[in-house]
C-alpha cells in the first residue's frame, strides 16, 4: 500500500492516472540538490500563503525572538486564514512566528510585519530587497501575507531557493516541522491552540516541513520537503486542484527515482542562494 493513499481516495494505479499525467501548472522536484523534474518552474504565479516564507526570513532576521509584539490594529483588522488576535495583545515574536508558518495565521504575520519595521508597505520593501539579495529575478511581493494581488509574484525555482535560505534557520525548520502546539499571550489568560496546515506532517514518512498557500488566484500551492536515509526531496507545487492527492504521489515518484535518472545531467542542479 503506498504513503499517498493516506491523502486520497483513489491512487494512481498507471501512467495515465500518474501526477505527472495530469500535473499542477507549475511544480519542481528537487533531490539532493538536483533537479528531478519540472514544469513551468520559471514561470511566474501567485503564491498566496507561501509569501509568509519570506516574511519569516526577514523577520528572523530583524528581530529577536524573545520580543514582545504589541497586536496592531491592522494585524487585528486582517482577513482570510486567522487565529483570531485581538488589538493589543503581547505576544513574543517567537509564537507569532509559530503562528504564521503552522496556522498561517494572517493576523500573527500582519503583527509581525508592523512590529519590524513599522507598517506592512515598509516591510514590503524590505520582502522586495531581500528577494533581490538572493538572487529571485522573477519574485515580487506586495503584502506581508499573500493575498492576491497585482503584481504579487514568484516562481516555482525561486521558492525553493528561498526555501532553503529559511530552513537554514533553526527555528524555521523546527516550526515548520511540528504538528502542533500551543501560544499564550503575555498580557491576559488567553491562549491559542495551533494545528500545522501541512497535512504532511506526522502522515507522510521523512516529511519535516515546510509550508501550504491557498488563494482563489493561485489555487493550491504547497513547498515540502522530506527526507529518507541519504536522499532529500524538495518539491514546490502551484496551481494545483488536488494538493494533498498530488504531493505525495510526487514525493514517491522522487523516492524511487534511480539516482543516474536525477543525476543524468550535469547542468541540472539548483543553482545556490547568495546575499547574507
Amino acid at each position: 500500500m503506498t504513503v499517498g493513499i493516506l491523502f486520497a481516495v483513489a491512487y494512481y494505479t498507471d501512467a495515465a492516472s500518474s501526477p505527472f499525467a495530469h500535473p499542477p501548472s507549475a511544480y519542481l522536484i528537487q533531490v539532493n540538490g538536483h533537479i528531478y523534474k519540472e514544469r513551468n518552474a520559471h514561470i511566474r504565479r501567485p503564491p498566496a500563503s507561501l509569501t509568509k516564507i519570506m516574511t519569516a526570513l526577514i523577520v528572523m532576521e530583524r528581530c529577536k525572538l524573545d520580543e514582545v509584539v504589541v497586536v496592531s490594529r491592522g494585524a487585528a483588522r486582517e482577513t482570510g486564514s486567522r487565529i483570531g488576535l485581538r488589538r493589543g495583545e503581547k505576544l513574543t515574536v517567537r509564537d507569532l512566528l509559530a503562528a504564521t508558518l503552522m496556522a498561517s495565521a494572517n493576523d500573527a504575520c500582519r503583527a509581525l510585519a508592523d512590529h519590524a519595521c513599522g507598517n506592512q508597505r515598509d516591510f514590503v520593501v524590505q520582502m522586495n530587497a531581500r528577494a533581490r539579495a538572493l538572487q529571485l529575478p522573477n519574485t515580487r511581493f506586495t503584502n506581508a501575507c499573500g493575498h492576491d494581488s497585482a503584481g504579487l509574484y514568484t516562481t516555482a525555482h525561486d521558492l525553493a531557493l528561498l526555501t532553503e535560505k529559511a530552513m537554514q534557520k533553526p527555528l524555521f525548520a523546527e516550526l515548520v516541522a511540528r504538528k502542533e502546539m500551543r501560544i499564550r499571550t503575555l498580557n491576559s489568560k488567553r491562549s491559542y491552540y495551533l494545528r500545522n496546515k501541512n497535512r504532511l506532517i506526522g502522515r507522510y514518512p521523512g516529511a519535516i516541513g515546510v509550508k501550504t498557500g491557498t488563494t482563489p488566484n493561485a489555487g493550491q500551492c504547497l513547498v515540502a520537503i522530506a527526507e529518507r536515509e541519504e536522499r532529500k526531496v524538495l518539491l514546490v507545487i502551484m496551481h494545483a486542484r488536488n494538493r494533498w492527492w498530488v504531493a505525495p504521489a510526487m514525493l514517491d515518484a522522487a523516492f524511487a527515482a534511480d539516482s543516474a535518472d536525477i543525476e543524468k545531467n550535469p547542468g541540472n542542479t539548483m543553482k545556490a542562494t547568495v546575499g547574507d
